[in-house]
């Protein structure tokens, strides 16, 4: 129900029901009296008309409104404080007196329809280019400049301004700010153990948005040229470099980037990589399969030596193990995610002791996956963890048994890095913190997993229906209790789906890098992701783990880092 408010003398008129011109919308009025006694509105829209000239400021404390009708009235300005009002679908501005608008008419971004038809502009905001969402553009009837209407009249004009205004922004109006964001803070979280020999090691995860998905269509809000790759890649590489991680997990890597920029400038520094595409590379010729994107794991060589490589194909797992599961078949074998998973060696030089370990190699398996993406696909994203943690538990198995090493499966400690498209509440991040969820978690939508899931179950294939399925890892999140806000950040959405999980004991976490600055992203207007200043839509992971190495404990009068 559509809210129509008749400004006159500064009263509102009398509770009353009437038809408009318009048979489309039935209008009510809420009596003052109503109001006083606190009658709820149920309405989302609102209409003022009546020759008005000057808008009350409470009018801006009406954040609910998805709809305002202010056309045919005498206003000559609208306020900045119409920002406020950041829910709003649809704005009627015609046939008013206006000549011109407040640049904060751009941080509006919900708006799909903008009416400024039949007014006094002369001139119009940049700031308008940052309205991705704006579907209809009303300028008729204004005595805007030949520039700007005949970009207006060619076909999808809207479309065709709104870039031209974005595209013009940093350099006339300078809107989007050329200084650097204050850096992310350092959280130290607890203090090295120097009671026993250990090895410190930093890791860093990072979505850096494949440049096929970087598009006008997904990301409206970034001007062409902060889209563009050559712009990207360069600071995405100085947001690696600038960590100068030990072990860096990439995820979105286009395969064409990997080989031609990634591998070659990380080479320069000192890393060697590992790189597998998403499964639909071995279907395509190879002129295409150089777009498809994947997952890569860089490692330090002065610090780490290669042992095993392996690559996880969620399709062809999904096919393996489909018996029983039309929805294994019909959902996740149709996703064609993938992991990477090595296994590197800690080099001697770098461990913290005075003695050498029980075993002659201090091993370390870090895993890098990238889960689908889609929200109505909570299942597929559950099972794809669970089949990621079996091949894991498998390949450290098996590394086991080959190297002679002794111990359970935590024998070798594991990293596990991901983009898991899930919030911290989802059964993935449940699955992977508690160890396990039941085979009637909701997030499988009641669909027919239970007796396929089996397989991936660490308890055995015998387990019976719609029992838990767990995994043989003890893992803690490096960013826990809500040290980061968001990980993803978009106008549509924000939040955290990127992770750094470790396994227990071995491993803990000493620090993490912080969040950006909140403060300055809201200063800055800064609509979502990728931005000039920011390349990616995510935002990396950095921390800093320890490694408790095993010691002869029966020799005595050894000297450790930091005891005496």
């Amino acid at each position: 129900m559509l809210l129509e408010v008749h400004l006159k003398r500064g009263l509102v008129m009398p509770n009353e029901k009437y038809d408009l011109a318009d048979s489309r919308r039935m209008n009510t009025i809420m009596s003052s009296e109503e109001a006083n006694n606190g009658r709820k509105h149920a309405w989302d829209g609102l209409e003022i008309s009546g020759n008005v000239r000057s808008l009350s400021s409470g009018l801006w404390s009406l954040t609910h409104l998805t709809s305002l009708h202010l056309n045919d009235n005498c206003l000559s300005r609208i306020p900045p404080d119409i920002a406020k009002l950041y829910n709003l679908v649809f704005l009627d501005l015609s046939s008013n007196k206006i000549r011109s608008l407040p640049a904060e008419l751009g941080n509006m971004v919900s708006l799909r329809d903008l009416l400024l038809n039949n007014n006094q502009l002369r001139v119009l905001p940049f700031e308008l280019g940052k309205l991705f969402q704006l579907q209809t553009l009303g300028l008729k009837g204004n005595p805007l400049p030949q520039e700007i209407m005949s970009l207006y009249q060619e076909p999808d004009g809207t479309r065709r301004l709104l870039n031209y205004f974005l595209e013009n922004l940093t350099g006339v109006i300078k809107r989007i700010p050329t200084d650097q964001p204050p850096s992310r803070s350092w959280i130290v979280l607890q203090e090295p153990d120097r009671t026993r020999p250990t090895a410190l090691l930093t890791v860093m995860c990072y979505n850096v948005l494949c440049d096929k998905y970087a598009t006008r269509q997904l990301y409206g809000y970034c001007p062409s040229w902060a889209l563009n790759w050559g712009y990207r890649k360069k600071a995405i590489m100085q947001e690696i470099l600038a960590g100068d991680a030990d072990i860096i997990s990439l995820q979105e890597v286009e395969t064409e980037q990997y080989y031609n920029y990634f591998l070659v400038e990380l080479n320069k520094q000192g890393y060697e990589g590992f790189f597998s595409p998403k499964s639909r590379a071995r279907t395509m010729s190879e002129s295409d399969r150089k777009h498809v994107d994947g997952c890569a794991v860089f490692y330090r060589t002065e610090k780490f030596s290669i042992v095993q490589k392996h690559t996880v194909e969620f399709n062809q797992l999904a096919m393996a193990n489909s018996e029983g599961s039309e929805a294994m078949l019909n959902r996740v074998m149709t996703k064609d995610n993938i992991g990477v998973a090595v296994l590197l060696e800690l080099k001697e030089d770098f461990m913290e002791l005075s003695c050498k370990p029980v075993h002659e190699k201090q091993l370390l398996l870090v895993a890098n996956a990238h889960m689908h993406w889609d929200p109505e696909y909570s299942d597929v994203k559950l099972v794809q963890t669970m089949m990621f943690m079996s091949e894991v538990k498998n390949i450290i198995d098996k590394a086991s048994r080959s190297l002679k090493l002794s111990g359970e499966t935590t024998s070798i400690p594991l990293v596990l890095c991901a983009d898991l498209n899930s919030l911290p509440d989802s059964g993935v991040v449940e699955y992977l913190s508690t160890g396990g969820v039941d085979g009637t978690h909701k997030d499988f939508r009641e669909l027919r997993y239970s007796d396929s899931l089996t397989n991936f179950n660490c308890n055995g294939k015998n387990s019976t229906s719609n029992a838990r399925i767990t995994h043989g890892f003890n893992l803690k999140s490096a960013y826990e209790n809500g040290l980061m806000p968001y990980t993803n950040y978009t106008a549509d959405f924000k939040g955290v789906i990127d992770y750094v999980f470790y396994s227990k004991p071995q491993l803990s976490v000493l620090g993490v890098l912080g969040p950006l600055d909140t403060n300055w992203m809201t200063e800055n207007d800064v609509t979502g992701c990728p931005h000039p200043q920011f390349p990616s839509d995510h935002f990396s992971l950095f921390a800093q783990l320890e490694l408790a190495l095993p010691y002869l404990s029966s020799l005595n009068g050894v000297h450790l880092p930091g005891r005496r």
